[in-house]
C-alpha cells in the first residue's frame, strides 16, 4: 500500500488499517516507533495516530493530533505557534475512491493542534473510512461507523471492553489483538493513562518500559503523557479499528481523587483537575458539548443503538462523595452506609434512574468504573471492602439495584473496569443474600497491562470466591473483554493473554457466559 502525493492514489483494506495502526505513515517515513523514555523529532505530525468516537444515526467525531516530536516537555508536540489547516477525508469504502465527504479544521495551539471533526447527515448504520492530510503528510486510515436510527431493528453488535493500561506494566498487546476482532465499538472505561513520574508505580515483576516526564501535575504534563501513550502502535491500531466510547477513572487525573478532594491531600488540586480534563478532551474523541468548563467536564451520557441497546456511560469520580473509612483499602466503616451518601452526585443519579425506568430498547449497557458487584475481601466471618468501589457507597448502590428491579425489562448488563482483573457477577436484589433474585449481570474487564503479566488464580482466589458465591469467574491476568449483543442474548467473553512483560502474547478465551433475555442470570458456556 502506497500513497503517492498529490494523487490521491491509495489502496487500504481493513488488514491495511491494523498494519497502518502499527507504523502509521509516520512510521513508513522516518523508520519506525519511538523508545519509551527518548524520543527524536520528525517531520511527520501524525506520529499519534487517528480515532473516532460518539456514533449516533447521523454521524460520529474524528480525531486526530499534530506532533512531530510527541515527547517535547512543553506539551506542544514540536508545534510552533501558528494554527494548521488539517484536511479530512470521509469514504464509503476502503479504497477512498468512493469519498462522500472533505472538509478542513483549523489546527490551534490552544487545543494542543487538537483536530475534532462533528460530523452529521450520515447514513444511519453504516461503515465509514477516513483519514487527515496536512502538507504532505496523510495520516493512517481509520474504520469507523455510524449506528442504528432510534428504535429500528439493528443487527448484532460486537462490543470490545478495556481499560487500565500502564505504560511502564507492560505492551499494549491486548490491545493489538482487539484491534483484530474488528468490533463495531469500543468501550474504554478508563485509566486509558496514569500521571506518575517513571517508577513510582512498579508492577510486581518490575516496569519494562518507563514513562517520560515528571508526575503530571501541569497542562504540558498531561499533554506529553497522553502523546507518549498514543505513540504505542497497538493502541493506535485499536483506535483505528472502531469508534470508541469512552470515560475516566482515577489516574486521568490522579490516584482515588473523588469530586474536588485528592488523594493524599495535595494544595493546587482544582488546578491539576483543570489541566487533566483539558488534557483529556483534546486527546479523546468526544464532541464539542464535552469540552471542559474549567474543573468540570460533563462526561456522564446516552448513546442508543437503535431498539438493540442503549449505553449509559457513567462518571463515578466528578461527583462522588469522598470515600469512607478514611479511604483505607480494605475497611469496614458505619459510614459507607450513610444515605446521604453518593457516587455520581444527585443530578446524574437522578438521570441514570430516569433513563433506566423509560428505556425501551432491549438491553441497557452500564460502562463504568469500579466494581458495582459486593466483593467481601477477608475470607471467613471478618469483613472488609474496597471502600472506592461501590461498597463505599452502599445506599447509592440500593438505589440503583431498585431501579433495575423496576426497569420494564430486567435486562441490564454493568460494564466496568477498574479491578484489574476479568470477574463474571450477579447482582442480587440484597447484596448481602446471594439467593435473592438477580435483577443484572457485571462483566469487570481486567488490565490492558496494569500490575505486570498476573496470574490465573491468587492465593486467596478461593476463599474469596467461597465468601462471594455471586461472583462467577475470577482471573488476574491481562487482556479485554469481548460482547456479542443480539436481541435474544448477550454472550460475554473474558479474553486474556499470558504476559505483557514482552511483545507477542497470544490472546484465548479463559471464559465465557451468556445472559438470556429475560433472564438476568449468567450461564457459562
Amino acid at each position: 500500500m502506497v500513497w503517492l502525493a498529490g494523487t490521491g492514489d491509495v489502496v487500504i483494506s481493513r488488514r491495511s488499517v491494523l498494519r497502518w495502526g502499527a507504523v502509521g505513515v509516520a512510521g513508513l517515513l522516518t523508520g519506525g516507533a519511538l523508545p519509551g523514555c527518548t524520543g527524536h523529532r520528525r517531520a511527520d505530525p501524525f506520529t499519534l495516530g487517528v480515532a473516532s468516537g460518539e456514533p449516533n444515526a447521523s454521524g460520529v467525531v474524528l480525531w486526530t493530533r499534530l506532533a512531530p516530536d510527541p515527547l517535547a516537555e512543553d506539551g506542544f508536540g514540536g508545534m510552533g505557534p501558528a494554527p494548521v489547516e488539517v484536511e479530512w477525508e470521509l469514504a464509503g469504502d476502503e479504497s477512498f475512491r468512493r469519498v462522500y465527504r472533505r472538509g478542513v479544521e483549523t489546527a490551534v495551539r490552544e487545543s494542543a493542534h487538537s483536530v475534532h471533526v462533528e460530523l452529521d447527515e450520515l447514513a444511519p448504520g453504516r461503515e465509514y473510512f477516513y483519514r487527515f492530510r496536512t502538507g504532505p503528510y496523510l495520516s493512517a486510515p481509520g474504520r469507523t461507523r455510524t449506528a442504528p436510527e432510534p428504535g429500528a431493528p439493528a443487527g448484532p453488535l460486537t462490543i470490545c471492553v478495556a481499560s487500565c493500561a500502564q505504560y511502564e506494566h507492560g505492551y499494549f498487546t491486548a490491545y493489538r489483538h482487539l484491534a483484530h476482532e474488528q468490533p463495531d465499538l469500543v468501550l474504554h472505561l478508563g485509566d486509558y493513562q496514569y500521571e506518575y513520574a517513571a517508577d513510582e508505580y512498579v508492577a510486581p515483576g518490575g516496569n519494562v518500559r518507563c514513562h517520560a516526564g515528571p508526575q503530571t501535575l501541569t497542562l504540558s504534563n498531561y499533554r506529553q503523557r497522553y502523546a507518549q501513550y498514543k505513540t504505542d502502535p497497538d493502541l493506535q491500531a485499536a483506535h483505528a479499528a472502531a469508534p470508541w466510547l469512552v470515560v475516566w477513572d482515577d489516574h486521568e487525573v490522579a490516584n482515588n481523587w473523588a469530586g474536588e478532594i485528592p488523594e493524599p491531600p495535595r494544595p493546587g488540586f482544582p488546578a491539576r483537575r483543570a489541566a487533566a480534563f483539558q488534557a483529556y478532551y483534546e486527546n479523546m474523541p468526544l464532541r464539542r458539548r464535552s469540552a471542559p468548563r474549567g474543573s468540570d467536564l460533563r462526561l456522564y451520557r446516552r448513546i442508543g443503538w437503535g431498539d438493540l441497546a442503549s449505553f449509559f456511560m457513567l462518571d463515578t469520580r466528578q461527583y462522588r462523595d469522598d470515600q469512607p473509612c478514611g479511604g483505607r483499602a480494605g475497611s469496614d466503616c458505619p459510614e459507607r452506609a450513610d444515605p446521604d451518601r453518593t457516587i455520581l452526585g444527585r443530578a446524574q443519579e437522578a438521570w441514570l434512574l430516569n433513563g433506566l425506568r423509560g428505556s425501551r430498547t432491549r438491553w441497557n449497557l452500564l460502562g463504568q468504573q469500579v466494581l458495582f458487584a459486593r466483593l467481601d475481601l477477608r475470607p471467613g466471618a471478618e469483613r472488609r471492602f474496597s471502600a472506592d468501589a461501590w461498597d463505599g457507597y452502599l445506599a447509592a448502590r440500593e438505589r440503583i439495584i431498585a431501579a433495575l428491579r423496576d426497569s420494564p425489562e430486567r435486562n441490564t448488563m454493568i460494564l466496568t473496569g477498574d479491578l484489574h482483573r476479568h470477574c463474571a457477577a450477579e447482582i442480587t436484589e440484597h447484596v448481602d443474600d446471594p439467593a435473592s433474585a438477580t435483577v443484572a449481570t457485571e462483566l469487570v474487564t481486567t488490565s490492558i497491562t496494569s500490575e505486570g503479566d498476573g496470574s490465573q488464580t491468587e492465593p486467596t482466589t478461593a476463599a474469596i470466591l467461597a465468601d462471594n458465591p455471586h461472583i462467577r469467574f475470577y482471573d488476574n491476568r491481562r487482556g479485554y473483554v469481548r460482547t456479542d449483543v443480539r436481541h435474544g442474548e448477550i454472550r460475554g467473553y473474558f479474553r486474556v493473554i499470558p504476559y505483557v512483560s514482552r511483545p507477542g502474547a497470544p490472546v484465548a478465551t479463559q471464559a465465557s457466559f451468556v445472559v438470556e433475555n429475560g433472564r438476568p442470570a449468567l450461564h457459562r458456556v
